[in-house]
């Protein structure tokens, strides 16, 4: 059995997961619903597009799996300050989960441009 801990399958999909709570407790107005649709397609997608990535059908459709990744950690980063700009009550769980989601970036910065050095 594998060790889930480790598994980054697991640990996106929890990440989505605590986006999806963090869209439910914030309170809805005309400023919060937009950033919080956007935010919802940005970070539950970095899971889906990892987990198609490790079934991709070639090294290039892998590559391209990777760098929607690292583009869609980036755009959450981007949702999620908005987020916490836009409301007080929720802040710190912005905070945090932009910390974690900055992580996923640079790992998938990485990954990318190593990819890209090889041919």
């Amino acid at each position: 059995m594998k060790n889930r801990e480790y598994d980054l399958e697991e640990k996106l999909e929890v990440f989505g997961e605590a986006i999806i709570d963090l869209a439910k407790k914030t309170p809805k107005n005309i400023i919060t619903t937009p950033i919080l649709d956007q935010l919802i397609r940005s970070g539950t997608s970095i899971g889906a597009n990892y987990m198609e990535a490790n079934g991709a059908s070639s090294r290039q459709d892998f590559r391209n799996k990777i760098y929607i990744c690292k583009k869609e950690s980036k755009e959450t980063m981007h949702w999620l300050r908005m987020l916490a700009h836009a409301c007080d009550l929720i802040k710190d769980d912005c905070r945090e989960l932009w910390t974690e989601v900055q992580g996923y970036a640079k790992m998938f910065s990485k990954i990318s441009s190593g990819l890209k050095n090889k041919n």
